[in-house]
């Protein structure tokens, strides 16, 4: 089975063209392949397939073989993927995802393409929505203890869950130790995302990232979409943001007159490779 290893801002999955090959064990592959010793190493596995409702769809599941609603890195990897390996010409590009239809426009130089921005569509702040279990909605500065330890969390859904925190220092800050309790913690019935976020200005953030089903990432788009939408939320944000991750840097905006959430960053492919294990 031929596969092509992509990333974007380090956020590494294995892309699968399912108009050319055949998946019908998708969660057991997305184990073995994803394993970074005995497998191919990534923190998933994304298909890219034919749609109903849009120009191409996405499949993507983590590590651990449990399936996400869509991943913002993944789609933009998609994009790239999409032009560059001729199976679009388009520049503007509809993709199906469990969380909703996307909306790429690419930004291509000599028939590369340098960046793509997405639209993320409105951000859900409806607790029963996200899901988060709590009396208010939406969930904005709210406490969750853990460990004997409070924080503040805003809730916000991008197509997936996610819970975000601000802390003094991201870099110093124990993101496995508290991330892991509070992916699934009884406040989130089907687990979140958690974001820690450090304000460094009203335009600029930095984040760290624990992802439902994988750990630590070195970024997640839809997780630095929810981090700017909470940060605006609580006040401490304009509308555009640049978000340094551990992984690299994306630019959010927070559009104003539709209430969309704009996500522009890189994508970039690995390698290729054939898949000769059984699973």
């Amino acid at each position: 089975m031929r596969f092509t290893k992509m990333e974007g801002c380090g956020n590494d999955y294995i892309y699968i063209n399912c108009f050319e090959e055949k998946v019908s064990q998708p969660e057991k592959l997305a184990v073995a392949m994803s394993e970074r010793h005995f497998g191919v190493g990534s923190d998933g596995l994304v298909l890219i397939m034919p749609s109903e409702k849009a120009d191409f769809r996405m499949r993507m599941f983590n590590l651990d073989g449990s399936e996400g609603e869509m991943c913002g890195n993944a789609v933009r990897c998609i994009g790239k993927y999409l032009y560059e390996r001729g199976l679009t010409q388009k520049q503007e590009i509809s993709l199906e995802t469990a969380g909703g239809i996307r909306y790429l426009v690419l930004n291509t130089e000599n028939g590369i393409v340098k960046t793509v921005c997405v639209d993320m569509g409105e951000p859900v702040l409806e607790a029963e929505k996200i899901p988060v279990i709590h009396e208010s909605s939406p969930v904005i500065g709210k406490i969750i203890k853990v460990n004997g330890t409070e924080f503040a969390f805003t809730c916000v859904s991008m197509g997936n869950p996610h819970a975000v925190t601000f802390v003094e220092d991201t870099r110093a800050f124990d993101v496995e130790e508290y991330g892991k309790q509070i992916e699934g913690n009884a406040l989130f019935p089907n687990k979140t995302n958690v974001e820690f976020v450090q304000i460094l200005n009203r335009n600029h953030i930095n984040m760290r990232v624990w992802e439902r089903g994988s750990g630590e990432t070195l970024a997640c788009g839809t997780g630095a979409c929810a981090s700017v939408v909470a940060s605006i939320l609580n006040g401490f944000c304009d509308r555009e943001v640049k978000v340094s991750l551990l992984g690299g840097e994306l630019t959010i905006n927070w559009n104003k007159e539709d209430n969309h959430v704009y996500m522009t960053g890189p994508a970039a492919f690995s390698f290729d490779g054939i898949w000769l294990r059984e699973v």
